[in-house]
């Protein structure tokens, strides 16, 4: 499952470009420009993350963040042409966790998109596939008396693909997150072993994997309840 970004802006070539940005980068895209439609989208389309223009027409984005963050955890990011600092720390203030001032550079707003979601992931404490039981805290792993041994980066991998549990995590995220690559060499196949470890480990049959699975050949999903494969 992609991560969905609802963008809320009614600059319509704004929209488009960042929409258009978002979707080369892997995301879900919606748009809506209307300030009273907002929240019927919000509700509808359940956006990972908000990004939420100020001067909406017919109702201010301001009010619209302070009531999309008490309605549920959906982090936002303010894009608008305000940049007085009194301006961010309003918007800071009614729940916004990033605030970015027009005209802004692609690049930026999606390394601060990034920020935010990573901040905005559901921790995973504790984690049980079938029989096994895994401390994420205390990073021991045990399937009934019997303790299993996983390494320090086994847990690592385990606790990213539980904080996005029924999501596709691609092989160059895993890399990149996890064992620190910048640039991914081609030909590693570091991830495809470390996977095939932790099935040896947490499945009844790591040839027939219920808990971790492969999606589309190069990424994986968690799954807790061993549902049927993502789309």
């Amino acid at each position: 499952m992609q991560t969905r970004v609802l963008i809320v802006e009614d600059d319509d070539p704004l929209a488009r470009v960042i929409s258009d940005s978002l979707r080369f980068e892997g995301y879900e895209v919606d748009v809506i420009g209307d300030g009273n439609e907002a929240l019927a989208r919000v509700r509808s389309f359940q956006p990972d993350l908000v990004l939420l223009d100020i001067m909406l027409p017919n109702r201010n984005g301001l009010d619209l963040c302070s009531v999309i963050r008490q309605g549920g955890r959906v982090p936002v990011i303010i894009l608008s042409a305000r940049s007085q600092k009194a301006d961010k720390i309003r918007g800071l203030k009614l729940g916004a966790d990033d605030y970015l001032a027009k005209p802004f550079d692609l690049d930026e707003l999606l390394a601060r998109m990034q920020a935010v979601l990573r901040r905005s992931r559901r921790l995973v404490e504790r984690l049980s596939l079938g029989s096994v039981v895994i401390d994420l805290t205390t990073m021991k792993a045990t399937e009934g008396t019997r303790d299993l041994h996983l390494t320090h980066r086994e847990f690592e991998v385990l606790r990213y693909l539980a904080e996005r549990q029924d999501r596709v995590v691609y092989r160059n995220e895993l890399l990149r997150e996890i064992w620190g690559y910048l640039d991914v060499p081609i030909t590693t196949r570091s991830v495809d072993h470390a996977i095939a470890r932790l099935r040896k480990k947490v499945e009844v049959d790591p040839h027939h994997p219920k808990f971790i699975r492969t999606v589309h050949g190069d990424g994986y999903c968690l799954s807790v309840s061993g549902g049927p494969d993502p789309q």
